[in-house]
């Protein structure tokens, strides 16, 4: 039965479904604690037993905060109500905290985020959340008894205005100071590392940050020599690319530009010398001498070309005012092969990265079976370590180091080939490729695109705008393409890992 009246708080009055119910919680408790320690006994690493523990140390508040003591002790309450509503207070307050003890505990199971970043949400959560929700009820029953208080009237427009002001001040102030609390509380001895990696953003010359800072270097060009046309060509490669250009296009003869290369051996000629293609003066762009012999001539990394009269002489400010312009370039452009390295050391990092994140997550509870368990690769990896290995298809490290290596179809196949892997993985790279072939004669219409693109990008080894114009399509069209036709490609592969794991 229920007391409403009851000292020092409403209680439910004792009977003996008391007793047997109080049996059922002792027993229960016993049980459950247990298994707690068996758990725990089990736990191999030094992580897995910490998180054990603040389970367990979270455990406690259904104990603490579920159970009705007033049952047992009303009398002794109601003698000392003090006491027993301060005991109600530090209680509370306990399993809150033990809540989030354990809310944390649990937090890190099955997500394979790193743990900085777990204990970050999971505090910013707690902050946008509970202590929100607490501050703002707490500040809006303040001005109700202030609104009983003065006027007699707690439902004052004050209420509403006070819960809004709170809620958009702390949600403001934990977004401005998240930041502050991650590098200090959750970073650890990983703070430079992560902050170097955090600055990246801002550090980063982007594709329109690198072609606003080109077009500034030609107008100054231009405008030094008086220049109708002016570009700045990288060389990728092995060919060059035309990034940005200034005045005026027509002069430019863009179908015969990759010839320019070959225009007085720029490549091997000196480091400091204009050559002449056309209406134009080409400089040399190379990188800066470091780590370099003297007489070394350091790599062509583009060219800087500037259409002038050939015969019209500079004189020695002008060419020493060229020259140096043209070294702005050639630092834009070598920061920019540079960042070109660090995205593709990048890409090929995020799938290790993400298989050893999985592999770290499942081992904080079960190590021996999460690190002897064989998973297949994700299907955007998948893709991105056929593209690679198809790239090298005749021979390279992209093929003999793929991590395609390791699937279990492979190694099989590898018996049908003297043992060789690189030809197994060949072999199953051309099953792949033959299995989009429509049926009938190769021919070159729209249902063998995907099957061309292949066989002629990668199999033949043609270079893309050779492909581009034997199927009739645009390079950003044949690329797009060429994602989907090695997607498929993919696909087969996984198929047949899959299979092979299943006749095993």
């Amino acid at each position: 039965a229920f007391v409403p009246d009851g000292q020092p708080a409403p209680h439910l009055e004792r009977t003996i479904w008391t007793e047997i119910f109080t049996v059922y919680y002792i027993a229960t408790m016993i049980w459950a604690w247990i298994n707690f320690w068996r758990a725990f006994n089990r736990m191999l690493t030094r992580s897995g037993r910490r998180r054990m523990i603040y389970l367990m140390a979270g455990a406690t508040a259904p104990a603490l905060g579920s159970y009705p003591y007033l049952m047992y002790g009303s009398s002794v309450a109601a003698r000392h109500p003090v006491l027993f509503w301060s005991s109600a207070l530090v209680i509370n307050l306990l399993v809150g905290g033990l809540v989030v003890v354990m809310a944390y505990a649990v937090a890190f199971f099955g997500v394979s985020w790193p743990d900085r970043l777990v204990k970050s949400r999971l505090f910013k959560w707690i902050l946008r959340g509970p202590v929100t929700a607490s501050v703002t009820l707490g500040l809006m029953t303040v001005v109700r008894r202030g609104g009983e208080l003065f006027d007699g009237n707690p439902y004052s427009a004050f209420v509403p205005l006070t819960m809004i002001v709170c809620v958009l001040l702390l949600e403001h102030t934990i977004t401005l100071a998240a930041p502050l609390w991650e590098r200090n509380l959750f970073f650890g001895g990983d703070r430079d590392e992560l902050l170097l990696l955090q600055n990246i953003e801002e550090r980063l010359l982007t594709r329109s940050d690198l072609n606003q800072f080109l077009e500034a270097v030609l107008a100054a060009v231009r405008d030094h020599l008086q220049s109708p046309s002016a570009f700045v060509a990288a060389l990728d490669d092995g060919e060059l690319a035309l990034i940005t250009m200034a005045g005026n296009r027509n002069m430019l003869d863009q179908k015969h530009f990759p010839e320019v290369l070959r225009v007085a051996e720029i490549e091997e000629g000196p480091e400091r010398q204009e050559f002449i293609w056309g209406d134009y003066w080409i400089l040399p762009l190379r990188k800066r001498k470091k780590d370099m012999d003297r007489d070394e001539t350091p790599p062509l990394l583009g060219i800087l070309g500037v259409a002038r009269p050939p015969d019209q002489p500079g004189d020695k400010e002008q060419n020493d005012a060229l020259w140096l312009l043209a070294a702005r370039a050639a630092l834009a452009l070598e920061d920019r092969q540079l960042q070109q390295t660090v995205f593709q050391s990048l890409q090929d990092l995020q799938p290790q990265a993400d298989t050893l994140q999985r592999w770290r997550a499942s081992g904080r509870y079960d190590s021996k079976a999460s690190m002897l368990a064989e998973s297949l690769p994700p299907d955007g990896d998948l893709a991105n370590w056929v593209k690679d290995a198809l790239t090298h298809y005749w021979g390279g490290p992209k093929l003999s180091g793929s991590p395609l290596m390791d699937l279990q179809v492979v190694q099989k196949t590898a018996a049908d080939h003297d043992g060789n892997a690189v030809n197994a993985l060949r072999a199953i790279l051309r099953r792949g490729v033959d299995k989009i072939k429509p049926e009938g004669e190769r021919r070159f219409t729209a249902e063998w695109i995907l099957f061309n693109i292949l066989e002629m990008k990668f199999i033949e080894g043609r270079k893309v705008r050779d492909v581009a114009a034997r199927l009739a399509m645009s390079e950003a069209d044949l690329y797009r393409k060429q994602r989907v036709a090695v997607e498929a490609v993919a696909k087969s592969v996984l198929e047949m890992e899959s299979h092979a794991k299943e006749t095993k």
